[in-house]
């Protein structure tokens, strides 16, 4: 997810509940090479700890996307993956993201100049449905024919954006596509998933060989952990003030505000919630928000009422035999 699943966050993940695979945000290809390195390559930057993490990018350019899967085989990355699923319009106007399921032969061109990019690294590739319809019959078939890893399918078409609930038959309807074409490339389904377990449920019921979890992980850095910790808001608010610092490290390039959209999901659930919130929300830069947490958690004010059970993670296995990947990522 764009500003979501920056450096900053990843790390916190993979400290309180690593998943199986980790994407980083989608970044720009055409940036990369057209003057904006300097910044775009600190969204790029992961640690260890974060393996096997997966660069996600985006371009209408085959001849970016081979220069930007170079730069991601050079850099240590385990995997290479394409969005072709983001409707966010600045993305579109200039050919990528969403507006790819509109062009096949181009879609194919980019996952071939990828994979030549990227040497041995696999290659995936994040989609929807279609455009204003289910296009899988066509669109898929397309994307299979060039041979990716992995294909993750987000069960809503482009126009419907987020703003219906994911259809997961259509997951089921593109594993049964791959199985027709006799294709090795794997099967992912994303939209609405909730929990691992949830993410099991919808490996039972498709098919399909993994899930991608995106806005679950929102405030929930514990998702994927692998015991069922109870979670009090004075844990949440000492994640908040550890992850705005690794903000503030990481990520100074960025305006402050991307950070805001955390203290949403964070704050959250319990007495005085509200109020927390909102003086978050008009804190002028890490600093401040630092000391308006550490302030608020060390008082009495907040009335620890809830408690938060996280889901355990349980494994599945794919059709390859490997260990079904849920993963936070791209738009979902």
């Amino acid at each position: 997810m764009a500003n979501v699943t920056d450096p900053a966050f990843r790390r916190i993940i993979a400290k309180y509940g690593k998943p199986d695979v980790l994407w980083t945000e989608f970044v720009s290809a055409d940036g990369l090479f057209l003057g904006g390195y300097e910044d775009l390559i600190k969204d790029l930057a992961f640690t260890q700890s974060e393996r096997p993490i997966v660069a996600q990018f985006f371009t209408s350019s085959p001849a970016m996307m081979r220069k930007a899967a170079s730069l991601a085989g050079g850099l240590g990355f385990d995997g290479i993956d394409i969005n072709m699923g983001c409707p966010d319009k600045n993305i579109e106007r200039r050919g990528a993201g969403a507006n790819l399921i509109k062009f096949p032969k181009l879609a194919q061109e980019i996952i071939r100049a990828a994979k030549e990019g990227a040497g041995s690294l696999p290659v995936s590739v994040k989609t929807r449905i279609g455009w204003d319809k289910d296009e899988l019959e066509t669109l898929l078939p397309a994307l299979l024919e060039a041979e990716p890893a992995l294909i993750t399918i987000h069960a809503r078409t482009r126009k419907e954006m987020s703003l219906v609930p994911a259809r997961w038959e259509h997951v089921k309807c593109a594993v049964k596509i791959r199985d027709e074409m006799r294709s090795n490339t794997l099967i992912f389904g994303n939209g609405d998933v909730s929990s691992v377990a949830e993410a099991l449920q919808k490996v039972k019921e498709t098919g399909c060989d993994g899930v991608m979890i995106g806005r679950a992980i929102f405030g929930n850095p514990w998702l994927f952990a692998k015991r069922s910790p109870s979670i009090l808001p004075k844990d949440k608010m000492e994640v908040l003030v550890e992850h705005t610092r690794l903000f503030e490290e990481l990520l100074s390039h960025k305006p402050f505000a991307t950070m805001k959209k955390h203290y949403k999901a964070y704050v959250t659930g319990w007495d005085g919630a509200k109020e927390l919130r909102m003086k978050l929300m008009n804190a002028k830069d890490a600093n401040e928000a630092v000391f308006i947490s550490t302030l608020t958690g060390s008082s009495t004010r907040i009335r620890m009422r809830e408690k938060f059970a996280i889901d355990a993670p349980i494994e599945s296995k794919s059709k390859s035999g490997k260990i079904g990947n849920f993963s936070p990522d791209g738009s979902e």
